[in-house]
């Protein structure tokens, strides 16, 4: 790019700061460094100075958006400190949010157990042995109720980590807003929702993809109509990459995804500047520093120019990639797990660097249980120090300009594009022998091919077992397993979930069976089949049977005997 261009871009760039100044939007107008050096907001070639490929950096708050989404970068707002909790009971969650909350958390994440997870509820034989260990039991709008007591959800925002029964969990916590009174056209928060990460790595479906895709529309439309503040999807990498993919890999497949639910949104009529916003995405941050932050920047690159180029979005919060990011469970380690404290500050700073929205640093303990009230709070001491005592949050993307960090991003974005090809190569390929059923356009098309044919889980287990033998071979270290494996430290006490909490929580559930209106429940269940069967949006007999204190595996078996349940194919 030319000098000229890039003057003019700086002085557009700085106009723009300047008047978030004058706004009063900006928290920390003039910091300096900890010995009294002042800083700039950003910083960017010499006045003068042509920069060839600048185009592909740009300034902050700019199309392609390399370097942030926002001018003002952290100084307007910092990411938001969203700590995931869940345990137990909803009574007992409620008191850790409380003091997440209470410690300077900005978000609740809400981690569900297993049971949960799987559409079931706690009293189903399935759940024996299970219910609480990963995550706090959920099997109705009561217990939703209990989970968020004290916590006014028009305040707070919350984030939900469950997929296959992703809108019905939803559904529950709208009916949990309106027995608090809130008008829940103010909610704010995430869902996770990606069905497609779940045929492709994480394995906690329910229906075939198909009917599922059909589901999360109904959901998109109803969130864009009802609740216009929350995102109904937050497409998930985390899993991808926990799987065993590469970071070039968790990158292609992810946005892969999300171009599938916005040709979703499409199909179903919706405007791409209305819907595309209640978008957002959850990635994975690993221990290669580097490659994490330039990951990071080509996905907004990426998902920027595809939404303006390809599915013709032309304001920039649609073009805008929202991510939230977790610090990778799959790095920590069970021997010597103080060092785990180490690897997770590594990883936030990655986050941070690569400018993420909100951000979850995993606690020392979490390799062997769900974190103790200490390693909680050390966790979200990670985030504040960096926050408060690093002067990270000081300048936009400091790093843009590195020969290192900008090289590195253009590979992987080059890498991520030769995966889409790829994809959308199946899905044209599909498309010629005839349309799948459901909403299709060519990636759409190649990912469900790619899930049909087992192409996704074959990519990521080649990635994930040369991972392996390198680690086996010695090629690559972790600390305390492969190398500096002698220690002096002793065994960490965790957090044990008691066998009392299921046998209560299957007790309670008993009685809110009993204290229910059967008519009421059976009735609702039947206007959510019709409506399953007849083409009707599912949202509102959803919500009935809610109200109705409907159990979340009685929702699910009902699509499920309608639906079918899904059976992966498999591959060797």
């Amino acid at each position: 790019m030319d000098a000229v261009a890039i003057d003019e871009g700086r002085r557009r760039w700085q106009s723009r700061y300047d008047a978030a100044v004058a706004a009063g939007t900006v928290s920390q107008p003039d910091p300096t460094t900890l010995s009294g050096l002042p800083l700039a907001p950003a910083y960017g070639p010499r006045p003068g100075e042509a920069v060839e490929g600048f185009e592909r950096i740009g300034w902050p708050g700019e199309y392609p958006f390399t370097r942030g989404l926002h001018v003002t970068g952290y100084r307007g707002r910092a990411w938001t400190i969203r700590q995931f909790a869940g345990f137990g009971n909803a009574a007992a969650t409620n008191e850790r949010y409380q003091m997440i909350l209470a410690g300077g958390g900005g978000g609740l994440s809400v981690a569900f157990d297993m049971p949960t997870l799987m559409g079931r509820d706690s009293d189903d034989p399935r759940s024996l042995g299970e219910v609480g260990h990963c995550g706090v039991a959920v099997d109705s709008a009561a217990d939703m109720d209990v989970l968020f007591a004290g916590i006014p959800l028009d305040k707070v925002t919350t984030s939900m980590t469950i997929s296959g029964p992703a809108v019905p969990v939803f559904c529950f916590y709208l009916v949990a807003a309106e027995r608090q009174g809130v008008d829940i056209s103010r909610l704010d928060g995430t869902l996770q929702t990606d069905i497609f990460k779940e045929y492709i790595a994480q394995k906690e479906w329910l229906f075939p993809p198909e009917p599922h895709l059909r589901l999360i529309g109904d959901l998109m439309e109803y969130c864009t109509a009802e609740i216009p503040r929350y995102k109904p999807l937050s497409v998930s990498g985390y899993h991808i990459r926990e799987a065993g993919a590469t970071a070039g890999q968790e990158l292609a497949f992810t946005l892969a995804d999300g171009f599938g639910y916005v040709e979703l949104g499409l199909s179903r009529g919706l405007d791409v500047e209305v819907f595309a916003p209640g978008l957002s995405f959850f990635f994975d941050a690993h221990i290669d520093f580097f490659e994490e932050i330039a990951k990071f920047r080509a996905a907004r690159r990426i998902w920027a120019r595809w939404m303006r180029d390809v599915y013709g979005a032309r304001t920039e919060r649609a073009q805008w990639l929202r991510f939230h990011t977790q610090t990778a469970g799959v790095s920590l380690t069970a021997p010597q797990p103080y060092t785990n404290v180490v690897r997770t500050a590594v990883e936030a700073l990655a986050a941070v660097l690569g400018g993420t929205n909100s951000l979850h640093t995993n606690a020392l303990d979490e390799v062997l249980a769900l974190p103790t009230e200490q390693a909680a709070e050390i966790a979200l001491r990670t985030q504040q120090v960096l926050a408060e005592e690093t002067g990270v949050a000081s300048v936009v993307d400091p790093l843009g300009g590195s020969w290192y960090v900008e090289a590195l991003t253009d590979r992987i974005e080059a890498e991520a594009e030769e995966i889409f090809e790829r994809i959308r190569r199946m899905g044209v390929e599909d498309q010629r022998a005839g349309p799948p059923a459901g909403p299709v356009g060519a990636m759409t098309a190649g990912i469900l091919r790619g899930i049909d044919n087992g192409w996704f889980t074959s990519e990521i287990a080649e990635s994930a077992f040369r991972f392996q033998q390198a680690v086996e071979s010695g090629e690559k270290k972790i600390v305390g397993v492969n190398s500096h494996t002698e220690s002096v430290t002793g065994e960490l006490e965790i957090l044990r979930i008691s066998q009392d909490v299921e046998r209560d929580q299957v007790a309670t559930l008993a009685a809110r069976r009993a204290a229910r209106d059967p008519d009421r429940v059976r009735r609702s269940l039947d206007r959510l089949v019709g409506a399953a069967r007849g083409g009707q949006n599912m949202i509102p007999p959803m919500l009935e049977a809610a109200r109705a204190e409907a159990t979340l595996g009685e929702v699910c078996g009902a699509l499920v005997a309608e639906w079918g349940a899904y059976t992966e194919t498999a591959r060797f």
